[in-house]
């Protein structure tokens, strides 16, 4: 196993490339992720606590309202907070298949992309003047993808997380894993 950096590991073998990108943030941030989720929560409980204690009306309907907002991003800012303490983005190239998951406490939905269908795996292009961009890139949220390809005409972002040498260097090990395949694949 070679590590890229402190968060990012690959394990190659003879059959198949492994890559696990932790998704851990300083301690600081952590805590800073942590105490804004708490304090989330705390919000939503004295809002319903009054939203309870109202007598019907348009104030208890308006509240009760506000809440089911409020629990959507409850939902957000929870796997967010997940996500940066306990989530893994893990890829793996084995049989002609690159396989993506974002995995939370081992659980994730994992997308199979044959090799064969992959093209244009390249850096991901930003704008770094944009507002969408600098959103995407708070460690508040999951996203912050550097790498893409196309496959069967959809775009498909991945690695999350990644500094410009960590998916640089990344790139060049997932490009080495596909030429491997297609060699492989002419010779049979």
């Amino acid at each position: 196993m070679e590590r890229v950096s402190d968060r990012v590991s690959v394990n190659r073998e003879a059959d198949r490339t492994t890559v696990v990108i932790s998704a851990r943030l300083s301690r600081g941030r952590e805590a800073l992720l942590v105490a804004w989720t708490l304090a989330w929560l705390v919000c939503g409980v004295v809002l319903l606590v009054e939203a309870v204690r109202q007598p019907r009306g348009d104030l208890r309907q308006y509240l009760f309202v506000f809440l089911a907002f409020w629990t959507y991003f409850l939902v957000r800012v929870g796997r967010s907070a997940l996500w940066r303490l306990k989530g893994f983005e893990l890829w793996r190239v084995k049989d002609g298949v690159l396989t993506i998951k974002d995995s939370i406490l081992g659980y994730g939905k994992a997308t199979d992309h044959a090799l064969e269908n992959v093209q244009d795996l390249d850096l991901l292009e930003r704008d770094e003047r944009s507002w969408k961009w600098h959103l995407n890139e708070s460690f508040w949220v999951m996203g912050g993808e550097r790498l893409q390809f196309s496959s069967m005409g959809r775009k498909v972002a991945f690695g999350k997380g990644l500094t410009d040498a960590e998916a640089a260097r990344l790139l060049a090990i997932l490009k080495h894993a596909q030429l491997r395949f297609r060699t492989r694949q002419r010779t049979a």
